[in-house]
């Protein structure tokens, strides 16, 4: 059995704003990706079996130049599947990880569990697969924190 991350966020926004921000292309493309990042979603199917693609390229000089030193392309496409949708509630999907020079590419599974806490309060439950090495589960754990944080911003700013 995988070993699963799991991480927990509460955000002050409603329910239905939270799971937009998770569930259309403007949302995803408004926080999605590591800081120094932008994502630009180029398909999203939200039904079991629906296609998620989006493009994540590296545009901060610090992360254009981690992508350099690892020989990895500065842009890259990545996919995924949903498994499950559950409208305002979960969401889980299986993405597909390519992109590791010398890895074999495998799935990684994610799941979100949305929780209204109250009418102003969303409460975020995130798990996911670990990575096929220790070096790369910490990188996703980092990823996901500096992402919700993102998210975070970007639900500000949509409240403004």
């Amino acid at each position: 059995m995988k070993k699963r991350i799991s991480l927990q966020r509460s955000f002050r926004a409603a329910l239905d704003l939270v799971w937009e921000m998770w569930t259309s292309k403007e949302g995803i493309e408004s926080w999605w990706g590591p800081p120094g990042f932008e994502v630009t979603v180029n398909r999203i199917e939200l039904r079991v079996g629906g296609a998620l693609e989006y493009v994540m390229t590296a545009v901060g000089a610090d992360q254009v130049a981690f992508m350099k030193q690892h020989n990895q392309p500065l842009s890259m496409t990545l996919k995924a599947r949903y498994t499950l949708v559950n409208p305002k509630n979960a969401a889980s999907w299986m993405n597909l990880a390519d992109f590791i020079p010398g890895v074999e590419p495998y799935e990684v599974e994610t799941r979100l569990a949305l929780t209204a806490l109250d009418r102003d309060n969303t409460r975020v439950d995130l798990d996911f697969d670990a990575m096929h090495d220790e070096f790369y589960t910490q990188m996703a754990k980092q990823g996901w924190e500096a992402e919700l944080g993102k998210l975070d911003e970007a639900i500000a700013r949509r409240l403004k």
